[in-house]
């Protein structure tokens, strides 16, 4: 595997794209394309991309992460191509990462998703690895939370498993490198999700199509991250777009329970004071309070 194109979303992200772009010649796999898509940015996003040479794609409004990916794509000549990197702007390619991911890929025809190991500034591994939404991992989530639920819970934190290349259900959408083929048999990403979640529903997807995401500690792509951990917006919208997701793959008597215990989650953290953990909790119960578009 030899031609990739990249493609970045951007939505005021001059602080830290330049770094991003700089860092693609440190991939080992020079990208034939590198196409930034901006969720009209009141900074100088666009003007940092043109300068680096990346096209610029208008969305034209704050259109979300699943948006931009599909204006990005479709402007892609995707006959040229063997896969498309999704990238977010916050990340940088360590040395060799691309190559890495694009060989991991290139080993077997059903391997439509590979990740890379994401880590921090400081070159910690973060928690990046998932397993399916399930009623007993969110009601574990809900009642001893974090690490304590690493065994049924929804991320994986075992540090073994970031060692070990192999498949995965899912994983965080920062860096994801998708082969052509899966590109064009699983279509448009999921845009109503607007933000988080829409790389959940993409990978659930070609795992129902047979496809397989697999993880590939040898390339390693250092993420910053965490806005939802801080934003009481995000972290509401995410918490929404976890229950929505689980009731549009499931049984009405499945997603009540998973609803049931998200909403024990958050009200137990929100009791404790915690801002993000109360603007979860309201858009869980009202939904008139949920974000239909993003600001």
């Amino acid at each position: 595997m030899g031609d990739i194109a990249v493609v970045i979303v951007t939505y005021n992200s001059a602080a830290v794209l330049g770094d991003c772009l700089g860092s693609l010649d440190q991939g080992g796999l020079r990208p034939r394309d590198v196409v930034v898509v901006d969720n009209a940015s009141k900074d100088a996003s666009t003007e940092i991309a043109g300068r680096a040479g990346a096209r610029v794609v208008q969305t034209g409004r704050n259109a979300g992460y699943a948006a931009a990916i599909n204006a990005g794509v479709a402007t892609l000549d995707l006959d040229a191509l063997d896969a498309v990197l999704v990238l977010n702007p916050d990340c940088r390619i360590r040395a060799g990462a691309l190559t890495t991911l694009a060989d991991a890929l290139a080993q077997d025809d059903k391997r439509g998703i590979a990740v890379p190991r994401l880590v921090s500034p400081d070159g910690h591994t973060h928690p990046s690895l998932r397993r399916a939404p399930s009623v007993r991992g969110a009601l574990a989530e809900a009642l001893v939370g974090g690490r304590r639920a690493d065994r049924v819970g929804e991320v994986i934190y075992d540090e073994r498993r970031y060692e070990r290349p192999g498949p995965a259900v899912w994983a965080t959408g920062a860096a994801m490198l998708v082969s052509v083929g899966a590109v064009r048999a699983l279509g448009p990403w999921d845009e109503s999700f607007l933000l988080y979640s829409e790389e959940t529903e993409y990978a659930l997807r070609a795992a129902d199509q047979g496809w397989t995401l697999w993880y590939e500690p040898a390339a390693v792509i250092e993420h910053i991250g965490g806005e939802a951990n801080t934003s009481p917006m995000l972290a509401a919208l995410l918490t929404v777009n976890r229950v929505k997701l689980f009731r549009r793959r499931r049984g009405p008597v499945s997603s009540f329970a998973f609803y049931a215990a998200v909403v024990l989650g958050e009200a137990m953290r929100a009791a404790t004071g915690r801002r993000t953990a109360r603007a979860a909790l309201t858009a869980l119960v009202r939904p008139s309070k949920r974000l239909q578009a993003l600001p």
